[in-house]
């Protein structure tokens, strides 16, 4: 097997680059999802080499088959995609920055406004998090309006984050997990003074959103919320919170930036129906490429222009022209049904797998998007063995797998074969009560925790 080129930074294993990098980049990595805590501390490999359709090969030369998050779900057509690749290999010698604008912007905005007949005008980012917060101020510049109800993950931006300030402007309330399961968002850095602008409501509970708007309906400019995520929406939620909405003049924000085009051509909310105000694309619009944008009615949109929302970097031409070849080709070929395909057979066979081991592995979400988890007191114990277990299978996993495109039946089968073995070994540790023994080192964390 080749060897990777590395540069002299990264030279020597993974593992000790990455005790290096925590010694010089405060967290470690640049996002939180992709820390080593999170899956196998001291074990997972933390940093790649070449990735390309599902095969992730590490510093250590090491080949790895991606069965977990693949990319956070921005990658849905696979790592390198050929087709997105191609297009933005021929644009980079052009020149991708310049004192004009790419052209490419107007064609990405095109097909969207194709795909949403509903929207009629496009604002385009480069991050999901900092598209939300443009979304979030056009939304605000629109109704003259301060106030924020909001349902799920949106992001690190401190109109989100100022939900868990206690009402005095002190402390820590913790509220952000209601629906995402990340604990311990502590507020610091966040003004104090913004503490009770932002109000959460938990999914399928249309109630708790109807007393927000009965106390503060007048003072809402916006209702945000993920339309699914890992639990689908119960008959007339979606109306319901549309209803709410539009009854009290707030702009309804469907936050399309995880599930995105996972379940339809063009996000979730055209698979049930709903119409918002704004929507909200990142991570799958560029196939990995850094590229974002809300659409939304010309009478909201129009709002960007009362307000300053403006960015250099956002008149670039790669994350626009990969934005072009990904969209060209999710309209091209039918990758919701391919995605349904494989998580279900993924799904099937694991759930299979775990019954007849007597391991209590359980699913929440969609195919295209799914979470595990184990019913068991030692839960993260069980899920850092199952991992461990399967990087000695050349395999990458954790309690979640976004399948995309690239991924075939023979990656399924790969997969689920190397459980059967691994889940026998659960099974053992269970009845033997020796989990943590058999990880070789520390337990996964199972929350946001500051590292030291």
């Amino acid at each position: 097997m080749n060897k990777p080129v590395m540069t002299e930074l990264a030279m020597g294993s993974g593992q000790q680059l990455y005790r290096k990098a925590k010694t010089i980049i405060p967290g470690g990595t640049q996002l939180y999802g992709k820390r080593q805590e999170m899956f196998a501390p001291e074990q997972w490999p933390t940093y790649f080499a070449k990735a390309q359709g599902v095969e992730v090969e590490d510093l250590d030369g090491c080949r790895y088959l991606d069965m977990c998050t693949c990319g956070i779900g921005a990658t849905v057509l696979g790592y390198a995609d050929p087709d997105v690749t191609k297009a933005v290999l021929e644009r980079i010698p052009q020149g991708v920055m310049c004192m004009l604008n790419p052209p490419e912007e107007v064609e990405l905005a095109e097909l969207l406004l194709e795909i949403h007949p509903w929207a009629e005008k496009v604002r385009f980012g480069r991050l999901g998090g900092e598209t939300m917060s443009i979304a979030v101020r056009i939304a605000r510049a629109r109704t003259r309006r301060d106030k924020i109800a909001f349902c799920g993950y949106h992001g690190w931006h401190d109109w989100y984050l100022s939900a868990n300030l206690s009402a005095d402007g002190e402390g820590m309330v913790d509220r952000l997990g209601n629906w995402h399961n990340q604990r311990g968002l502590e507020p610091n850095g966040v003004p104090r003074n913004m503490a009770g602008l932002v109000m959460p409501f938990t999914y399928n509970k249309i109630d708790e959103l109807k007393a927000i708007v009965d106390e503060h309906g007048s003072e809402l400019a916006a209702i945000i919320m993920e339309p699914t995520r890992n639990l689908m929406p119960e008959p007339g939620f979606l109306e319901g919170v549309q209803e709410l909405a539009q009854g009290c003049g707030a702009r309804l924000i469907f936050d399309e930036i995880t599930i995105s085009w996972k379940l339809c051509l063009g996000g979730a909310h055209m698979k049930y129906g709903i119409e918002p105000d704004l929507a909200v694309f990142a991570k799958t619009l560029g196939n990995g490429h850094p590229i974002s944008a809300v659409i939304g009615t010309a009478d909201t949109m129009d709002a960007a222009q009362d307000t300053f929302i403006s960015s250099a970097l956002c008149t670039e031409a790669v994350g626009p022209v990969a934005g072009v070849a990904t969209v060209k080709k999710l309209m091209r070929i039918d990758v919701p049904a391919h995605l349904e395909q494989i998580g279900t057979r993924l799904r099937d066979g694991l759930t299979e797998i775990a019954q007849r081991h007597q391991v209590p592995l359980t699913f929440t979400g969609h195919p295209a998007m799914l979470y595990f988890d184990f019913e068991h007191p030692q839960a993260a114990a069980l899920q850092t063995l199952w991992t461990v277990r399967m990087l000695s299978h050349d395999i990458l996993a954790s309690g979640g797998f976004y399948p995309m495109l690239a991924h075939e039946d023979q990656h399924v089968d790969t997969y689920l074969t190397a459980c059967d073995e691994v889940f026998e070994e659960l099974s053992l540790a269970i009845q033997q009560e020796d989990i943590e023994q058999r990880i070789g080192g520390p337990v996964k964390h199972t929350g946001f925790a500051r590292l030291a």
